[in-house]
């Protein structure tokens, strides 16, 4: 039998990934930005919090050709939609 509340928890449950999620309910963020946000949380947990996230259609990871190219996060529709559990 199906749960949503039981899909939901396991989606949610990495360590950081509620942070995460609350700080880009905000509005796009680059990785720097999330980690200064975040506070005491080390980069390679970030990255792999971000690359589940996306993974799950949570959120999108937009590439910017500049000089020099930088990444930023926003959540997608599905990851907004997380904000009233939040």
């Amino acid at each position: 039998i199906y749960c949503p509340v039981k899909a939901t928890m396991c989606l949610l449950n990495g360590k950081w990934t509620l942070h995460i999620l609350r700080e880009l309910m905000d509005g796009k963020k680059r990785f720097n930005e999330l980690g200064r946000a975040l506070g005491a949380v080390s980069s390679r947990t970030v990255c792999q919090r971000l690359r589940a996230l996306e993974e799950q259609g949570l959120l999108v990871r937009e590439i910017k050709n500049t000089i020099p190219p930088w990444v930023e996060y926003d959540l997608t529709e599905k990851g907004r939609a997380l904000n009233a559990v939040i």
